[in-house]
């Protein structure tokens, strides 16, 4: 097995009755793997099992050739992975650079001079520099995201989770995130969870689906948009029998399903091949849910 790849095989975790993860097969390389998939789907449990923080019920899995069956293994995997969890705790009156610093230490950096180094690297390389002695109650809701990333990218991990990096960023932060996103992905293995389809489709080079703790789709952005070809429709009125329609900024319906005869069809995006996928799956046992 290459250890520049992430691989796991079964993994299964109950909480009770409800099925967080079940049966999940995953391998990812390098680039930025997208999650995508509804609340509850399970997606930010499969992150925290992959990240340690929390055991499967069964199953296995590999970390940059890392296992993390053994105390040394989850070490191993540790010391190789960069987590950005989906609510990342800042202690306010902690500047950016004592915040990370802080990160490092726990990173088991010790030696002082160069951790203090690597801390002012992380955060040049989300251009945040000249605000590394601010405090992070002074800090943006998008600075504050990116001095969370640079806390992940601490000791230039092989392998960065990202749970929903980009939630509650204004049109403008979610495209300065995005870009350091894409250069944290060039050479490591990065899988980033989003509900944002958009950030998706500009950022991934592959995809998955997760519904009910299982991986309903994988494969590439442009096969999953494919899932919706002759599926989508533009109407001036709400077709009832679509699967889902909405009214656009062009004042006509945009309708996702099965489109009646003489439709006038229109080019799918990744978003309706996503809820086409969803759709499919509607009879999902409701307990799966987690």
């Amino acid at each position: 097995m290459s250890s520049t790849t992430v691989s796991a095989s079964g993994l299964s975790l109950h909480y009770g009755r409800i099925r967080a993860l079940e049966d999940v097969e995953l391998r990812l390389g390098p680039g930025v793997t997208g999650l995508l998939g509804p609340n509850g789907a399970g997606k930010t449990t499969l992150l925290r099992v992959l990240a340690t923080a929390v055991p499967a019920d069964r199953g296995s899995f590999t970390v940059l050739g890392h296992d993390p069956g053994s105390a040394r293994g989850r070490q191993e995997v540790r010391r190789s992975l960069g987590y950005l969890p989906q609510t990342p705790g800042f202690h306010p009156d902690f500047t950016a650079f004592e915040f990370v610093d802080y990160v490092a230490i726990l990173k088991e950096l010790t030696d002082r001079a160069g951790r203090h180094r690597e801390v002012r690297r992380v955060l040049e390389e989300v251009d945040l520099g000249e605000v590394r002695g601010r405090r992070m109650r002074k800090l943006s809701g998008g600075m504050r995201q990116r001095v969370a990333l640079a806390a992940a990218l601490v000791g230039d991990p092989g392998f960065l989770v990202l749970d929903e990096p980009t939630v509650g960023l204004d049109p403008e932060q979610r495209m300065r995130f995005r870009e350091l996103i894409a250069r944290a992905g060039e050479g490591r293995t990065v899988l980033l969870s989003s509900h944002q389809t958009e950030d998706v489709a500009m950022l991934c080079h592959r995809v998955l689906v997760m519904a009910g703790g299982r991986i309903r789709f994988d494969g590439t952005p442009a096969e999953l948009t494919a899932r919706a070809a002759g599926r989508v429709w533009s109407g001036a009125e709400r077709d009832p029998g679509a699967k889902a329609g909405w009214r656009t900024g062009t004042g006509f319906f945009r309708h996702v399903g099965d489109p009646p005869p003489g439709a006038d069809l229109v080019e799918p995006s990744l978003e309706d091949g996503y809820l086409l996928v969803l759709d499919g799956l509607d009879g999902l046992d409701a307990e799966a849910a987690a």
